[in-house]
């Protein structure tokens, strides 16, 4: 299997087909075979039954993971990569907001050996905003940036850890994945502190980006539950330091 790509979905049945159409669509582009692999995470709608869609192309493998109850991102996405068998593995957020095409860019730093994982980022120079999130969101984000670069000791020059749009080698990423231990939106720090302590390297490449207006965050409580998250996990993996 060349490439896996896992998509975390909660509550989009109004989308998640979209969603599936395009991953297989740029597997059937570029790949000789690969595995779209959707991650219901609970939904309270149609989600899974929605993103059965028929007529996918014969290098394609769908498959469906669904539980109960709502468990979190970092939950959904660590169960897709313990699923995933290819040899580059992704995860994307659902809703498109970034072209699989910019996918490309990252498959050719992990060929080449620039990278163990290949993180896409909104803030690289070269990156095409097309469409902001609201000025609260933005705020929010900004200061988030700055707290996990002072309190969790990361690297600088990863300008955008939070981007739903991240690749690994997959030997890497099953690794990574399967001592993770955060079920929340800030897992995506958890497999960077991972991987800089396994001595994995992590490049970053620009990407083209429109904002999602239907995002599941509630901005309202995002502060205080990062804070809480983001602490928890630096008592948690204090033996990594």
């Amino acid at each position: 299997m060349d490439i896996s790509i896992i998509i975390p979905a909660f509550n989009e049945s109004h989308k998640i087909a979209l969603d599936v159409h395009a991953a297989a669509g740029f597997i059937d582009a570029h790949f000789q075979s690969g595995e779209v692999i959707i991650v219901d995470d609970g939904s309270e709608d149609e989600t899974a039954m929605h993103a059965q869609v028929s007529k996918l192309p014969a290098s394609v493998t769908l498959h469906i993971i669904r539980y109960y109850p709502n468990r979190g991102k970092g939950y959904a996405v660590r169960s897709g990569m313990m699923k995933s068998s290819g040899r580059v593995a992704m995860f994307a957020d659902s809703g498109l907001c970034i072209p699989f095409e910019d996918a490309l860019r990252g498959m050719e730093l992990l060929k080449t050996g620039q990278c163990d994982l290949a993180h896409g980022s909104r803030r690289r120079p070269n990156s095409t905003i097309l469409k902001k999130h609201l000025r609260i969101r933005r705020i929010t984000s900004t200061f988030f940036q700055r707290f996990i670069k002072s309190v969790m000791q990361l690297p600088t020059e990863l300008t955008d850890t939070q981007c739903g749009f991240k690749m690994y080698r997959g030997d890497v990423a099953r690794e990574l994945y399967g001592e993770a231990i955060t079920d929340g939106f800030q897992f995506d720090v958890e497999i960077i502190l991972r991987a800089l302590h396994k001595g994995y390297r992590i490049a970053e490449f620009p990407v083209e980006w429109t904002a999602d207006p239907d995002s599941r965050l509630e901005v309202g409580k995002m502060p205080s539950a990062i804070l809480r998250e983001l602490l928890n996990l630096k008592k948690q993996l204090g033996h990594l330091r």
